[in-house]
Formats: structure tokens, sequence, C-alpha cells
């Protein structure tokens, strides 16, 4: 599971059908203190995420596995918003 923040949206009017009502956002990876990182995706959103909403993303087969996206073309899914991270060191 990766950690990350909501940075924007992805519009696609063509896209494979069983894509199609699937809401896209564009996720920045961040460390678990939320500082962000380099790396950015696009997520299909399973839980209704907002802008600039901390979320937890998975990929590769796991994406596929998320709520309703059984047989779906996708590699990033937004499976949680994320409330609070504690480390303990």
């Amino acid at each position: 599971m990766i950690l990350g923040r909501v940075v924007g949206t992805v519009v696609a009017t063509r896209k494979d059908e069983k894509l199609l009502g699937a809401k896209l956002l564009v996720v920045r990876t961040t460390d678990p203190s939320g500082r962000d990182e380099s790396a950015h995706m696009v997520a299909v959103d399973t839980v209704d995420a907002g802008l600039r909403d901390r979320v937890l993303v998975v990929t590769g087969s796991s994406a596929r596995m998320a709520y309703g996206l059984r047989d779906t073309p996708v590699d990033a899914a937004i499976v949680g918003v994320v409330d609070t991270v504690e480390l303990k060191e």
C-alpha cells in the first residue's frame, strides 16, 4: 500500500468501457509524515476522495480487487482516506 495526497483529476472522454463512470484522480506519493515525494500516479477512486485528501493506494493486481473493479484495466486504486498516521520508533 502507498500513502499519497490527491493533487488533481483526470478527464478522459474516450476510455475502456469498463472505466465508464470511474473517477480518476492524480495522486502524489508522500512519506508517512505527509511530506511530498516526487512520484505521481493516476488512480481509480473507490472511496469518493477529494482534492488534497491523504489517501491509501493499492497497485497491481490488488487494485483490481478493490470494490467494483474486478476485471477492470486498472493499475492503481484509492481504497482509503487517511485520517492519521502514527509512527512509533
